[in-house]
């Protein structure tokens, strides 16, 4: 049979479509997996390679823009072919796809003689589209929390945090063997599929992965033939709702990436540091009484300083949750976090845990007691035993 004819499978704009998704997950899953296993030694090397934690934090970020942006295409270039050019729905998943899957299972295991046909679309085509589409649902939802705690946490329990970071890294991992497992394997290994480069398939690769499409091109019946004038007039309803769309869409991912700097921001020397101090402070709650505390209480971190900080700051920097700040170990609190230590030994105005305190409204914030117990400690040398 000859290979000579070619078939137009994705146009430029899928193309490009595609490879701007492609990058973006890339670098993502690069990214995104040494951090998840930063202790490994490869990830140790390729950390160290591209500059620090926070190059690569901010690469993730980067890439994740790109592909917040590329889903905002996704849906413009979606909708102008399903709405304007009427083009057949092929993506969603059908009753012919269960039966063609069951039968490929039973063809590979040689237990049906023909492979089942299948259209423009095969049904592992349709699964992996799903997957991202879910996968993106999950990881924007996810990224926005991890992204902005704060705002986060002003609304939705902070427990959600620390949960958020699991679903993300989990799926993250999940959508990466995907991706090299299935995808690798179907598309460059099986058969090496060129139309993500080309933009065509020869005959003979339609009739071996698409031949029910390539019966309706020979047809005639693969694309319904629309009034030129219904297309004009679609047209002009279409892009303004998109443009609309779009922009609101757009103004989301700016939100998304500029509420918050947390996660990247290095906070100002101190000296530099306004405290904003209300007119008339906002009373404090009245302690419940409680027995009388043994003389060295909260002078060491092992008697009371450690318990304290675990309660009110362990929900969010416990196991380096934000910023790369552990508060719940000695050596956590020394080393702090992306903006320095925690606290300076000796030095109380000079130690960013106490700045940040002082200012008040701080999520996990500590009384006028408690943070006096803190400044002690710290100006008496921060003592661990």
């Amino acid at each position: 049979m000859s290979n000579g004819k070619k078939y137009l499978r994705f146009s430029i704009s899928d193309r490009v479509e595609h490879w701007v998704q492609m990058i973006s997950f890339a670098t993502l899953g690069i990214t995104g997996m040494s951090q998840k296993f930063s202790e490994s030694p490869l990830s140790i090397w390729f950390i160290g390679l591209i500059g620090g934690i926070e190059i690569i934090r901010i690469i993730h970020r980067i890439a994740s823009i790109g592909l917040m942006l590329g889903t905002v295409y996704h849906i413009g270039t979606a909708g102008y072919k399903y709405y304007v050019k009427r083009s057949r729905i092929a993506m969603i998943p059908s009753i012919k796809d269960v039966k063609a899957a069951l039968g490929t299972f039973l063809y590979n295991l040689n237990l049906k003689k023909n492979k089942p046909q299948q259209g423009r679309y095969t049904f592992d085509e349709k699964f992996e589209y799903w997957a991202f589409v879910w996968g993106t649902i999950i990881m924007g939802f996810t990224g926005f929390i991890l992204w902005n705690p704060i705002s986060t946490a002003k609304f939705l329990p902070g427990i959600v945090i620390p949960a958020a970071k699991a679903a993300h890294s989990g799926e993250a991992l999940l959508a990466v063997l995907a991706i090299v497992i299935w995808h690798f394997y179907n598309v460059h290994f099986k058969h090496f599929n060129k139309a993500m480069f080309t933009g065509h398939l020869n005959e003979h690769e339609m009739l071996e992965e698409h031949p029910l499409e390539l019966a309706d091109i020979k047809a005639g019946i693969a694309e319904i033939p629309q009034d030129p004038k219904l297309i004009a007039k679609r047209k002009k309803i279409f892009f303004p709702i998109y443009t609309v769309v779009a922009a609101i869409m757009l103004v989301g991912v700016y939100f998304f990436i500029s509420g918050e700097k947390t996660a990247i921001a290095t906070i100002p020397p101190s000296e530099d540091v306004v405290i904003y101090v209300p007119l008339t402070p906002t009373p404090l709650p009245t302690l419940v009484p409680t027995a009388t505390p043994p003389p060295d209480a909260g002078k060491s971190w092992d008697s009371g300083i450690e318990a304290l900080l675990i309660d009110r700051c362990g929900t969010c920097h416990a196991a380096t949750i934000l910023g790369g700040l552990d508060l719940s170990t000695y050596e956590g609190i020394l080393k702090g976090g992306s903006s320095g230590p925690a606290i300076i030994p000796g030095d109380v105005e000079g130690s960013i845990l106490i700045q940040k305190q002082s200012e008040g409204n701080h999520p996990g914030q500590l009384n006028e007691t408690e943070l006096e117990l803190i400044k002690t400690w710290v100006a008496d040398g921060a003592i661990k035993e």
